[in-house]
């Protein structure tokens, strides 16, 4: 194993020292024991809230701001750094896009204008396997920075108020109100009180309690090979899951991988996890070290870094209960929620779903004096089903001699996958297919890799439980019921 010190050498030459403390900022922050929070008041009937909806978050999820604003709402935003800035760019079907302008956000011009690339297909590759190409998913690059700068500008033209610098440190629900304590920039501190609060903190929000964890490290580059091999950047092909080994180290490591601007790409590094394993330091240290010496087994060329992206996202296997908030006025949104696909983990995609029947469905129940009853985001019956997929990618053997069993299950999988046809192939990815064509793909695999069943139900920690919530999940999906939320 390469040592701490040499990690840290390979990463502030590729990156940079600002690079480097932020990654040792959050590896420590990930293990730091937690503090305990203050005392808080819970505000008593009668209490006249500063606000009506307080978003304790102001990555994504600012999505639901100027949308709650329309609807008539007084909203709050309160970020612990600085709101609207994103360091990455998000890729996501074009098909998609549609609730930028529904929600009026967007005229179809300006959302025309965020787009920086778009893709002839993209591709599914796993090591050892074939190349299975997919067209009309994850299809459409979008300038993440001004996405959110404009969506700012917006919703402080709906009378948004925007607080930062303020970190949620405690909150108490009474019987008609929430009241929330802030930690300040400078030492200070500051109570308000809302009707309700989107918890909107991902991973860094105590109710974040999803089994799955999905280390990422990566970013905007540079100086890659462009060419049409599958190690060169095709500008008009996306990578959507790609390996180039097998089980290394305990993970299989998977990049992600799509073009923006002339001359730049996106690229991720990262693997599935319980989220009770990825407990130690320099967790995303290690990961970055890996990043910039494996990249060239990926893509080819002379890379530089332009824009570092990295952090944990919660996944949810949906074979254990959900993430849960501490009362009725709290209510989780992206991914502190982890709603979205278990397989792909398309935080992107699952807030464009989400954040207009969202903040609709949360107005709605305001407006009644009641408060939103269920998840507010999207969460189709399916992820009950591709949950024991990526909960299988989490806990790989570990024996040498069965290092490349996920590739070669995955292959089995999108060989199916691909002949089952175009549409359902990109319905899986875009979290849109049918539970009976489901069914039929299963039933695929298993033609073709008849222990397949033995091999995933056998993965240490699955136990009769999670069997039962899964056939329960098969069932839901089959007769197209809302998913389950217990």
């Amino acid at each position: 194993m390469v040592r701490i010190e040499e990690l840290k050498s390979r990463v502030r030459e590729a990156g940079g020292p600002e690079l480097l403390e932020r990654l040792e900022w959050l590896d420590a922050e990930r293990v730091r024991p937690p503090v305990e929070a203050p005392f808080v008041r819970a505000p008593e009937r009668g209490t006249r809230p500063d606000f009506d909806v307080v978003l304790a978050g102001g990555g994504l999820s600012l999505l639901f701001a100027p949308v709650l604003a329309d609807l008539g709402l007084k909203v709050g935003v309160f970020e612990r750094g600085r709101a609207a800035v994103v360091h990455r760019e998000w890729n996501i079907s074009g098909s998609e896009l549609g609730p930028l302008t529904a929600s009026g956000l967007f005229r179809p011009q300006e959302v025309e204008s965020l787009i920086v690339a778009r893709y002839e297909h993209g591709v599914c590759r796993w090591h050892g396997g074939r190349e299975y190409p997919v067209r009309g998913a994850l299809d459409h690059a979008l300038d993440a920075g001004r996405l959110l700068a404009e969506v700012r500008r917006r919703a402080e033209h709906r009378g948004v108020s925007f607080h930062e610098q303020h970190t949620l440190t405690g909150l108490a629900e009474g019987p008609e109100a929430v009241r929330l304590h802030f930690e300040r920039g400078e030492g200070g501190r500051a109570e308000v009180t809302a009707r309700l609060v989107l918890d909107a903190r991902g991973v860094s929000s105590p109710y974040a309690t999803a089994d799955l964890l999905c280390p990422t490290v990566g970013g905007v580059l540079s100086g890659l090979r462009e060419g049409t091999a599958p190690d060169e950047l095709n500008p008009r092909v996306g990578d959507i899951l790609v390996t180039t080994e097998g089980v290394e180290e305990g993970r299989q490591h998977i990049w992600e991988g799509f073009p923006g601007r002339p001359g730049e790409a996106t690229v991720y590094l990262f693997y599935y996890a319980p989220a009770r394993e990825v407990r130690g330091e320099h967790a995303l240290l290690r990961l970055y070290g890996r990043f910039f010496e494996r990249l060239g087994r990926y893509k080819r060329g002379e890379p530089r870094l332009l824009r570092p992206t990295f952090g944990y996202i919660p996944g949810w296997s949906r074979l254990v209960p959900p993430p849960r908030a501490p009362g009725r006025r709290v209510v989780l949104v992206g991914d502190a929620a982890a709603r979205h696909s278990p397989l792909t983990y398309c935080g992107f995609g699952a807030m464009v779903r989400s954040f207009l029947p969202g903040a609709r469905a949360i107005a709605a129940a305001l407006q009644d004096g009641g408060v939103p009853t269920g998840p507010v985001v999207h969460d189709t019956p399916l992820h009950a089903v591709t949950g024991l997929l990526a909960f299988f990618m989490a806990l790989p053997s570990r024996e040498p001699t069965r290092r490349g069993e996920v590739n070669e299950l995955l292959d089995t999988a999108f060989a199916a996958l691909h002949d089952m046809g175009n549409e359902t192939y990109a319905a899986l990815i875009k979290d849109q297919m049918r539970g009976t064509d489901f069914v039929r793909f299963l039933h695929l695999i298993a033609r073709r890799r008849p222990r397949v069943y033995r091999d995933v139900l056998t993965v240490a920690g699955f136990g009769p439980r999670a069997l039962v919530r899964w056939l329960e999940g098969l069932s839901r999906a089959v007769l197209q019921l809302p998913a389950s939320d217990t």
